[in-house]
């Protein structure tokens, strides 16, 4: 196998992202690096320290005062902010709906670059995002670009927060979706882009082994 296979798995909200990095991290027995985990918790230690977005210096302070840990279980990546298990907290709408812009910050993506590539210098890792391929890894040897039918992508999220207990209309998921791939598309720090080697794969029809499938496939190559 060569030495330190970085995949890179970047893509619209709702995709299945997450779902398609565990299940390979499993499979291959790789490190499952869940970036907008990270953008997520960020956004949360805002939200409730109702930090300034429009003070450079507050937004400074607050990440000096982050501190972002995971640990993993049965390939299932959980994240600490400051010692605290959020992994629930951070999927819930609150943070849902103000992850896009805060993630958009110059200065919070710079600080969550920084700790990503630390991540991906030694181990053989999976990580999705936004701008894995793109910003943090643009030297992956695999990357994948995910989409689906933004209804589709509605429903999934829809049913999965139903089974969490939230009420929320699709609706509001839709618009929800809409707003943050507005945001994600045009920020001007690392806009969500496909690279140009990027493997494109739209999950709109397949299952989720279908999908894992495919890109084991076009990861096997590497790990001869």
């Amino acid at each position: 196998m060569v030495n330190n296979i970085v995949v890179a798995i970047d893509g619209y909200s709702s995709c299945g992202k997450s779902t398609l990095a565990k299940a390979l991290a499993k499979k291959l027995h790789f490190i499952y690096v869940d970036s907008g985990a990270m953008y997520r918790a960020v956004t949360l230690y805002f939200l409730r320290n109702q930090t300034d977005l429009s003070n450079h210096d507050l937004i400074i302070d607050a990440l000096e005062h982050i501190d972002l840990n995971f640990h993993s279980r049965d390939y299932q990546s959980h994240i600490l902010l400051n010692g605290e298990e959020v992994s629930d907290e951070i999927r819930q709408m609150p943070v849902s709906e103000s992850v896009s812009l805060i993630a958009s910050i110059k200065e919070v993506r710079k600080a969550m670059v920084r700790k990503q590539q630390k991540m991906g210098k030694s181990k053989n890792i999976v990580m999705d995002g936004r701008d894995i391929g793109t910003t943090v890894f643009p030297h992956a040897q695999v990357k994948f670009f995910m989409t689906a039918d933004p209804k589709i992508r509605a429903e999934r999220r829809y049913q999965e927060l139903l089974a969490k207990g939230e009420q929320i209309s699709l609706e509001e998921i839709f618009d929800n979706l809409a707003h943050r791939d507005f945001l994600d598309t045009t920020r001007e720090e690392s806009p969500l882009t496909r690279a140009t080697d990027a493997i494109i794969l739209d999950n709109t029809n397949l299952t989720e082994q279908e999908q894992l499938d495919f890109a084991i496939e076009k990861i096997r190559p590497f790990m001869v």
